[in-house]
């Protein structure tokens, strides 16, 4: 928790995204219904956590949902992935109320932590962690444009990255489909040409896809790759290795599919756009 004067304490913050820390996170147990991949792993431990719970994601390909554990016990601090069919990604409200832990890393075993357990349990275990007294690095932000041409196509290992020079852009993302805490203001800060997740899973309460039908509200075509298929976090994985799990209203009304390579859904609503089958003028 943190104090009123604003100073952290050594008790709990729950956020619904690393993301979404601060210096909150300074000396606290966090409880974040991020992902518990690489780039949610780093921020937490930028930020000077002591402990972490997230979600596992549905584990997924290479074990991506899960790699940020296995970093994060390289650097000492505690971490464990509660399951994402027990608790909805993406809010971490939830994770602290149902979630039960399915992996532990090494650091957060040794405090007592273990499979099977709540996440308020393991909170409890975590608090015992000592403090940090060194910084981590800052995470590498993530960004990498894959093709030129109108509209640019974009990697972004969280969708956090997006900025107002991603309006009208394709948006290939490593992040989950998930709305953060259900609300529809979070499904996307940018108006994207086209944008893609990863269904971590999909879920509890089918959370994983819940950000699909809000951007069919705005009008932007939009769909999940399959955990199983892409590493979650990875935006170059996405677009790479990706197999299209669900696609929106939207996406479907151009033609996207579920079953497509993600790279064959982003040209087919590029070329849908465009008014023709190719890639016009991309470079």
């Amino acid at each position: 928790m943190v104090r009123a004067d604003g100073v952290p304490s050594t008790g709990m913050v729950v956020t619904d995204s690393v993301t979404l820390l601060d210096g909150r996170a300074a000396g606290a147990v966090v409880v974040a219904g991020s992902h518990s991949g690489v780039y949610p792993a780093c921020l937490v431990a930028f930020l000077g956590a002591r402990a972490v719970a997230l979600n596992d994601a549905g584990v997924g390909k290479d074990r991506a949902g899960i790699a940020g554990l296995e970093y994060l016990n390289g650097l000492g601090l505690p971490a464990v992935a509660v399951g994402h069919e027990t608790a909805r990604i993406g809010d971490g409200h939830d994770s602290l109320e149902r979630g039960v832990v399915r992996h532990a890393n090494r650091v957060a075993r040794e405090l007592g932590c273990a499979p099977g357990l709540t996440c308020r349990q393991a909170v409890r275990l975590l608090a015992a962690a000592p403090p940090r007294r060194w910084a981590a690095p800052r995470p590498p932000e993530g960004r990498h444009r894959l093709l030129g041409g109108a509209p640019e196509v974009w990697a972004l290992d969280s969708v956090s990255l997006a900025g107002a020079d991603d309006t009208g852009r394709v948006l290939v993302t490593g992040s989950h489909g998930g709305l953060l805490g259900g609300r529809a203001e979070t499904a996307l800060k940018v108006d994207a040409a086209v944008v893609l997740f990863n269904d971590a899973g999909v879920g509890i309460d089918r959370v994983g896809l819940t950000r699909l039908p809000v951007l069919d509200g705005r009008g932007i075509p939009a769909a999940t790759v399959a955990a199983d298929s892409a590493r979650i976090g990875d935006g170059r994985s996405t677009y790479a290795d990706g197999i299209v799990s669900v696609v929106n209203r939207t996406a479907g009304g151009l033609g996207a599919r579920p079953g497509m390579p993600a790279r064959t859904l982003v040209d087919r609503l590029i070329g849908a756009a465009d008014g023709h089958g190719g890639q016009g003028g991309r470079a």
